[in-house]
């Protein structure tokens, strides 16, 4: 498993299509996840910003797990962004239940990040949403790369203020050293 982590707006599911989509691999994408099963007072929250409970996520990535080869290399951008969550794939890595190959961390600057949510053009891309989604993964998944570093999970920044086509050029530079 490769995991894309940064901030929205950082580029994880525009990098996850275009890595996936070039060495043919599975690609789960939480916010796509999110998208497309939260509904009613959740959906609600996940559009103001806040982020869902850290079983429900799970509930959610285990749905999707259970439906790719988990022996082959694959993607996932999103997951995890607490954590508690962050702890849940250490556990399964420690049982062997799953392998984690690195993790891409997608770093960008604050202006880079609002100028392509407000481009991407969502109803929860407004200024206010952005900034809580700002805040929620400085204090609550910004913390997990040192926990994956800790736990010696190799983390690669990569300058997410680039071209998507030289954010993935960097990427793909770095395979050779993981896989």
């Amino acid at each position: 498993m490769i995991i894309l982590m940064g901030p929205a707006g950082a580029g994880k599911s525009v990098q996850g299509k275009l890595f996936t989509d070039e060495l043919g691999l599975a690609w789960i994408s939480t916010g796509g996840l999110f998208r497309a099963f939260i509904t009613g007072e959740r959906r609600k929250e996940l559009m103001s910003g806040k982020l869902l409970d850290d079983q429900e996520v799970i509930a959610l990535v285990q749905k999707a797990l259970a439906n790719i080869d988990l022996k082959d290399e694959f993607v996932i951008d999103g997951f995890p962004r607490t954590i508690k969550q962050a702890n849940w794939i250490l556990d399964q890595v420690k049982n062997k239940k799953l392998q984690l190959t690195a993790v891409f961390n997608l770093v960008a600057s604050k202006r880079a990040i609002q100028e392509r949510l407000i481009q991407r053009g969502r109803d929860d891309d407004n200024p206010k949403v952005i900034k809580v989604r700002f805040e929620e993964f400085k204090h609550k998944t910004l913390p997990i790369i040192e926990l994956f570093k800790e736990n010696n999970i190799k983390v690669i920044d990569i300058n997410a203020d680039a071209r998507p086509i030289e954010v993935h050029r960097e990427i793909i530079g770095h395979l050779p050293e993981i896989i």
